[in-house]
């Protein structure tokens, strides 16, 4: 236990000098430079990708968040959402491009990319992916029952009705869910 707690301070030593020794920073963003530097050092020159250490059997949308966030401690990022939701405009496209191509393996590419994007818009905006997700399909849900439930009073199925009365009773049901 001693010869790792020995190793556990040595490392958190070496890798704040900052913090531990005379190399000063002026900053939280040069200090993760400086912290980002010694520890690709540690790997014997080894070149160590800045996305390393992100499993990939984390659920996706968790995996991409991570993704962007390594990403983003190198420099690669967008300033704000804002230019984040551009890209999903510009992914948006490139989905409704491959779709009149047919699909196939491009529409998965261009869809996974829009996904992606919105992940950045959602990580840059400080809103969990997951949990606005979750949110939404609960949403959903509700709506849905709700349909359900007045399709049922008129004495019908709502696989009987045309996607118009459909689109109606979805309508109704997102009203009454708005606060007055």
């Amino acid at each position: 236990m001693a010869d790792l707690l020995e190793a556990l301070v040595a490392k958190m030593t070496r890798r704040h000098p900052h913090v531990f020794a005379d190399r000063p920073v002026s900053s939280a963003a040069e200090a993760l430079a400086q912290w980002e530097a010694i520890k690709g050092a540690e790997h014997n020159g080894a070149k160590r990708s800045a996305l390393a250490g992100v499993p990939r059997a984390l659920p996706a949308l968790h995996r991409a968040q991570r993704v962007q966030h390594k990403a983003a401690r190198v420099g690669f990022d967008w300033a704000d959402a804002a230019g984040a939701l551009e890209k999903v405009r510009e992914e948006l496209g490139e989905v409704a491009e491959a779709l009149r191509q047919g699909g196939g393996a491009a529409l998965r590419d261009e869809l996974g990319d829009l996904l992606f994007s919105v992940v950045n818009v959602a990580r840059l905006a400080s809103v969990d992916p997951e949990g606005a997700l979750q949110a939404a399909v609960d949403r959903f849900s509700r709506r849905f029952a709700s349909m359900e439930e007045a399709a049922r009073d008129e004495g019908r199925e709502l696989a009987s009705l045309s996607l118009a009365e459909l689109e109606q009773l979805w309508t109704r049901a997102k009203s009454l869910e708005r606060p007055a």
